[in-house]
């Protein structure tokens, strides 16, 4: 006698394979058994018992074994959530993580200019750029990217989201931007040492966008020296760092000439963001 399988049996079979290696296998089992059967996720509660076929089941499960081997989540769904967007997502970007929605908060507070220009290097998936874009649809964001592929990311993004008030360039930092100037700069770039044994964990990610080799500061620094000649009177440079590196970061702004230099904690307690104002 074959026993039918049902949602409930597929969760429960996803999130025992998750519990060796996650700390809270449901949440992740869930969201892959919804993306899996395409249905929205309450619907794995509201229909427990509905019955489910062995295809379904073994195609759940490979989703379940790539997550296992620690592949993103946002990778095998191929979206994240970040800001108000959802966001497509391939393994040419960077995942968005909550701790840069910071950087967002921080520009919005910094600027106040109606009609802003506003500049986001290293733009990745475009998550930055996006995000102040709909909050402030009078401003014009401009999001530069290295990687060819990682910019096809962000255009994509732009035009689904239908923002036309965001455009994206490829270059590297501000190469391309001879005689531009901006009221805002921010940039979220590589800032783990290469030698750092974290980076395992983040293996699956584009090893480019996460580090710049064994100096970790060479992007943020380079960034802070060239930023002036790209700035208005009155602008501000805004990065996102790791969570040692405030000191640092805010030295370097201060001997190039900042002014108002501050950092800010993210939601877990680690100095995030340091910004500096041109005079």
């Amino acid at each position: 006698m074959t026993v039918q399988l049902t949602t409930s049996d597929l969760l429960a079979r996803g999130t025992a394979l998750l519990a060796a290696v996650l700390e809270q296998p449901g949440l992740d089992a869930g969201l892959l058994l919804a993306f899996a059967l395409g249905v929205p996720r309450v619907r794995l509660r509201s229909h427990p018992e509905e019955a489910r076929t062995d295809a379904e089941l073994r195609h759940y499960l490979g989703l379940i074994e790539r997550r296992a081997q620690g592949e993103p989540l946002a990778y095998i769904t191929g979206s994240r959530e970040f800001w108000t967007l959802e966001l497509a997502v391939t393994r040419d970007v960077l995942v968005p993580r909550p701790e840069t929605e910071l950087l967002v908060e921080r520009a919005l507070a910094l600027c106040s200019h109606a009609a802003a220009q506003v500049l986001d290097l290293g733009t990745g998936s475009g998550a930055i750029a996006l995000a102040l874009a709909t909050e402030r649809p009078a401003w014009q964001l401009l999001g530069i990217e290295a990687s060819p592929a990682a910019l096809a990311v962000a255009g994509a993004n732009g035009r689904r989201l239908g923002l036309a008030n965001a455009a994206f360039e490829q270059g590297s930092w501000f190469g391309t931007l001879s005689g531009r100037r901006f009221d805002l700069v921010v940039s979220n770039p590589p800032y783990v040492d290469a030698r750092d044994p974290a980076l395992l964990a983040l293996a699956h990610e584009p090893r480019q966008a996460l580090t710049p080799g064994v100096d970790a500061m060479a992007d943020l620094r380079a960034i802070v020296q060239a930023a002036p000649e790209h700035l208005r009177p009155g602008g501000w440079l805004a990065l996102e760092h790791g969570a040692t590196q405030a000191g640092a970061v805010a030295r370097e702004l201060v001997a190039r000439g900042f002014g108002s230099v501050r950092s800010h904690r993210d939601l877990g307690g680690h100095e995030r963001v340091t910004e500096g104002q041109w005079p």
